[in-house]
């Protein structure tokens, strides 16, 4: 059993006119997707497609945030618990400041000292938030010749926590089902899969994410088993600024036995 797992195929994400959070490179990759799955179509046994899927408002946007001056908080501005609490940065919401505080410390205490305030993006139900449209056409397409549904997973709906990989909030808040580990997403993307594609926007951060969860999850629960895991390398581009973010992530997959290939040197495999 073959399956291609797509990481935030979005239209805000995409290098084209009126993208929220343009990718340098992402059309171009998303174009090369789309005519991997029309190739491969008969021979992928299940797709699944993850949605950054947000409020106009929430803790990683500029709209939540303002400065000690109750300005404007500039996209991709850093903020760390100190900021927060000598109140360089605070929330427009003042009620939200001891739950983004704990959040902060849980970061913190994983190895990442702040969050990235990045612009509005991806909000849930606008054109921002939709499939890019070549790549749509052939998810479809495949839907009609397989029978079956593309799974949507979407992530991100809870305000108060960043949610890169599609498996778990990067800070899990207790009682809120959709920032824990979603263990039935990675049993059907693993149980009886003999090869597992990785693809999609961004490598720098939600592909990278994605796949370290669902490495650390193979990890743990199936002592590193399970299918072979590739990395469609031309099917990816990282946010700009954070291409070593992107090359790191590609050492770690090698590390772990992943495979980085091309989707040419991927046919082989979807055959």
């Amino acid at each position: 059993m073959k399956k291609l797992l797509i990481i935030d195929p979005q239209n805000d994400f995409c290098d084209i006119p009126n993208a929220a959070l343009p990718v340098v490179g992402a059309q171009a990759d998303l174009q090369r997707l789309a005519v991997w799955v029309e190739l491969h179509a008969a021979n992928l046994d299940g797709i699944t497609v993850t949605l950054d899927s947000h409020a106009s408002v929430a803790v990683e946007r500029t709209t939540f945030w303002q400065t000690d001056r109750a300005e404007a908080v500039s996209p991709f501005t850093f903020i760390t618990g100190a900021d927060l609490k000598s109140g360089k940065y605070v929330p427009r919401d003042v009620g939200k400041t001891a739950a983004v505080a704990a959040m902060l410390e849980q970061l913190a205490a994983s190895g990442r000292p702040g969050l990235v305030v990045w612009p509005v993006h991806c909000v849930t139900g606008t054109w921002g938030h939709n499939i890019y449209s070549a790549l749509a056409t052939q998810l479809q397409a495949w839907e009609f010749s397989r029978q079956r549904a593309v799974i949507k997973a979407l992530k991100g709906e809870y305000p108060l926590t960043e949610h890169f990989g599609v498996f778990e909030a990067d800070a899990p808040v207790q009682g809120v089902a959709s920032t824990q580990f979603n263990t039935r997403l990675a049993q059907d993307l693993t149980y009886g899969v003999e090869v597992l594609f990785f693809s999609g926007q961004a490598s720098s951060h939600c592909v990278a994410s994605s796949f370290d969860q669902l490495a650390s999850y193979l990890k743990k629960k199936q002592n590193g088993a399970g299918p072979k895991l590739v990395i469609l390398s031309d099917c990816m581009s990282p946010v700009s600024g954070f291409e070593q973010a992107a090359k790191d992530f590609f050492e770690r997959a090698k590390a772990f036995g992943a495979d980085i290939m091309t989707t040419q040197e991927a046919s082989a495999l979807a055959r």
